[in-house]
């Protein structure tokens, strides 16, 4: 029997053609008409399938598409469940199967040895100074202070706090810095059971551990281990070798300020100990007071206790006697760098039993010593003279090759001055900052307010007070001696260091950009005081020894930087830790770092910097006096040597700042004059058997020879030596710069309260300029001077009666009978 016609009117339709399913139809449904009209018709007289039946209890419409991909809810119903029971199993299989281990290696430390680049010892680190006591001789306020610190939470929560945990990490993924989740029972837990490593069979084996301790001890068990297992710095595990490192006392006598000191410490032992990292003071403070905050809130404090306590001031740190001498400097300075450089953490370091190589040369680590010892300690008469009390020195040497440290002085002893004077923040740089600013200069092709590019030829005024044109503020720097010089050369001002033609030449450049050419040579961005304006090119920024050798190291490697490194190699147990990448990097353009050296140069031939020469090789330098004279600075280098030494005047009692006036029985110091001594005795020991090599340069376009010069404006009398005298160089001595007014006092044997300061020629120096290659300045009296005598553009050196460093050191002009002048050279 055939199949009944369809009814008049339908149209038969394909039940696989577009839009068969459309609108929830099926076939012989009225949805099927809109099909014919969009196309879906057949031809006529075609006869309809049949249409499969939808299975019973199936409703809506079908996935189709992407929407295939996606799972069902019963699907991740299921897979919540299924991560539930994993999880759940889990915790209980590691709780089951982590057992409370026996206390680890940090609670019997062993020594660190540290060794010279040739493998001998130079000291032994790390012997264990730690007491436990009970926790009923530890006052009720200075656990509170612990906990404000570390765990307000300690006696209300959970041996973990998960919620914590993942706050944390979410912070440091995020960026918000690394955080810690760790309550105070799994901080003892990692302390005393595990270790300080981050990974995360350690992080889940303290997770366990803490879940087990919490349930079997009691809260003040736990408490009592923590304090007495945590590290202080010092050398200090537990509270009570904290209390006798900073404050000698048990720590039954703490007061709540001290507790809440030591708990502060906690977050980073060294950083905030304000006596061996001044710097670090401010932060301290701020955690200190976070501290005493936090003890408010819980009501462990009232509001009038916390109002009325004061900062006590840890007493000063007792080094091991081993570490005498140089080794204490050397030991602390290679661990600050092994954690500041995320080498190793503290607490990891502290553990001891590690092998560390350094790259300090042995043979020249005593010779800097020796010249510290022969050209500066040995003249020093503390009971004669009260401000030699006050001379402190430190130095560094770097090989710019390969970036490494040779050579550190830190200061006399370190069991007597424990802060390392050769990685100290504290002391303005001076004029050493100036060649920063004349690099920045060429690297930027930059040109004077009136279009003129900057060259060592390129002409600026350098009268004293000038105001400096183009800045956003008034500025108008004094010069040294407060001298006026007149129209005079990029490279004449650098010989005499004439401020006002610095800081015009900063502004010229931008300072901005002067700023990230230090940073790029190497100075750190967080140097205390590095603010971008005309003044820094005095130098007030407060960059560490270190510092500036790394900095000049990369001029000497023709604006190639290889970050220093005091580390050879670290190895425990046969193990070697992986040190970080030191790659090379152009900072700076060759032009622009050998044409700044090309006048460092000038500088130690016939500028501040003549002491230099006593070192036989051919050198490239810069001098610099800080305001006050609270220090004198002296940077230079060979072609293979880089040396940077500071002298410093500080209070041994308050360890304040003070000037050097008066010490070594010398009206000023500068940095001419002893550190350029000892920069020279260092370094003609330390490159002892080889050969002097000369620079190899490429300069800027315009450098190498000197323009006619215009008029001077100077109206100061010019003077011409005798062109054959001889310049410490052995060569004639070429044109003379302009003299150096002297504002009413007498020149030539200038009467300096009774005292006669002229008539003194260094060897015959007239220093009156500047030979260039064997071309003279065209005649130019504008390039030197004859200061009543003085010859050496003001630097005092040799034997002038114990005077180096005197008036118009670094270019200055003695002060007469005028109080010594505040202001940078």
């Amino acid at each position: 029997m055939s199949d009944p016609s369809p009814p008049p009117g339908w149209t038969p339709r394909d039940p696989d053609g577009p839009g068969a399913h459309e609108q929830g139809g099926t076939a012989g449904t009225p949805g099927a008409a809109g099909t014919h009209e969009a196309g879906g018709a057949h031809e006529a007289g075609e006869a309809a399938g049949p249409q499969p039946a939808r299975p019973p209890g199936r409703k809506g419409r079908r996935r189709t598409g992407w929407r295939r991909a996606l799972p069902t809810w019963r699907m991740v119903l299921a897979a919540l469940l299924l991560l539930a029971v994993l999880i759940g199993g889990g915790l209980v299989a590691g709780y089951l199967l982590v057992d409370i281990p026996p206390a680890n290696a940090a609670a019997t430390a062993q020594s660190n040895v540290y060794l010279y680049s040739d493998g001998s010892l130079i000291a032994r680190d790390g012997e264990v100074n730690r007491v436990n006591v009970p926790l009923s001789r530890v006052p009720r306020t200075v656990q509170e202070a612990v906990l404000a610190a570390e765990d307000r939470d300690f006696h209300s929560e959970r041996a973990v706090d998960p919620k914590a945990m993942l706050r944390a990490a979410w912070n440091t993924a995020t960026g918000k810095g690394t955080q810690s989740g760790s309550t105070i029972t799994q901080q003892y837990v990692k302390n005393y059971y595990l270790g300080q490593e981050q990974t995360i069979k350690r992080k889940a084996k303290e997770f366990f551990i803490a879940i087990k301790l919490g349930r079997e001890k009691s809260k003040d068990y736990i408490l009592e281990g923590y304090l007495n297992t945590s590290y202080f710095g010092r050398n200090a595990y537990g509270i009570q070798a904290a209390a006798q490192a900073y404050y000698g006392k048990d720590a039954d006598r703490l007061t709540t300020a001290e507790g809440a000191y030591l708990a502060t410490l906690l977050n980073s032992p060294s950083a905030f100990d304000v006596v061996s990292h001044p710097q670090g003071r401010p932060r301290a403070l701020a955690r200190w007071n976070y501290v005493l905050d936090g003890m408010v809130k819980k009501g462990w404090l009232t509001a009038a206790e916390r109002a009325a306590t004061r900062f006590p001031e840890p007493a000063k740190v007792r080094p091991a006697a081993g570490l005498s001498g140089q080794r204490g400097y050397l030991v602390e300075a290679v661990k600050d760098y092994i954690t500041g450089h995320g080498i190793l953490d503290e607490k990891t370091l502290a553990e001891g039993g590690y092998q560390i190589t350094t790259t300090i040369d042995r043979r020249r680590q005593n010779a800097f010593t020796e010249a510290v010892d022969g050209q500066l300690l040995s003249r020093l008469d503390p009971e004669k003279r009260k401000a030699d009390r006050l001379v402190r020195a430190g130095g560094a040497s770097i090989d710019p090759a390969t970036g490494k440290v040779v050579a550190m002085y830190g200061g006399i002893d370190y069991t007597r001055q424990y802060v390392n004077n050769a990685t100290r923040h504290d002391y303005q740089v001076a004029s050493t900052f100036k060649p920063f600013v004349f690099a920045a200069a060429v690297e930027n092709g930059s040109r004077t307010q009136d279009g003129r590019r900057i060259t060592p030829h390129t002409v600026y005024n350098g009268d004293n007070r000038r105001p400096v044109a183009g800045g956003r503020i008034r500025y108008a720097p004094e010069n040294e001696g407060q001298v006026s010089y007149g129209n005079i050369t990029v490279n004449t001002a650098t010989d005499l260091s004439v401020n006002t033609v610095y800081a015009q030449m900063a502004v010229d450049v931008g300072t901005t950009k002067v700023k990230d050419t230090a940073l790029a040579l190497g100075i750190p961005e967080d140097t205390p005081n590095f603010d971008a304006g005309p003044a820094m090119a005095l130098g007030t920024m407060q960059a560490s020894v270190l510092d500036m050798t790394q900095a000049y190291a990369t001029l000497a490697d023709h604006g190639r930087r290889t970050p220093y490194t005091l580390l050879e190699k670290i190895t425990k147990g046969g193990e070697t830790i992986g040190l970080p990448a030191r790659e090379a990097t152009q900072a700076i353009s060759r032009e622009a770092a050998d044409t700044t050296t090309s006048m460092l140069v000038s500088v130690v031939d016939n500028g501040t910097g003549t002491a230099a020469l006593a070192a036989g090789h051919p050198a490239a330098g810069k001098t610099g006096t800080a305001e006050l004279d609270r220090s004198a600075w002296f940077a230079a280098y060979t072609p293979d040597l880089v040396t940077v030494v500071a002298m410093m005047g500080q209070d041994p009692d308050t360890g304040t700042l003070q000037s050097l006036y008066g010490a070594l029985g010398e009206p000023r110091i500068g940095g001419g004059g002893y550190p350029a001594r000892i920069w020279a005795a260092y370094t003609k020991t330390a490159l002892e058997g080889t050969d002097p090599v000369d620079f190899d340069l490429e300069l800027q376009p315009g450098a190498a020879q000197l323009p006619p010069p215009p008029p001077s404006q100077s109206d100061a009398p010019q003077e011409t030596p005798d062109e054959n005298s001889p310049s410490p160089s052995g060569r004639p001595t070429p044109p003379t710069r302009p003299n150096r007014p002297t504002t009413g006092q007498t020149q030539g044997g200038q009467d300096n309260g009774g005292r006669t300061q002229g008539g003194q020629n260094n060897g015959g120096q007239d220093n009156g300029g500047q030979n260039n290659g064997g071309q003279t300045q065209g005649g130019q009296d504008n390039a030197g001077q004859d200061n009543g005598g003085q010859d050496n553009g003001g630097t005092g050196q040799g034997d002038q009666g114990g005077t180096t460093g005197t008036p118009g050191t670094d270019g200055g002009a003695t002060e007469g009978l005028r109080p010594p002048s505040a202001f940078l050279e």
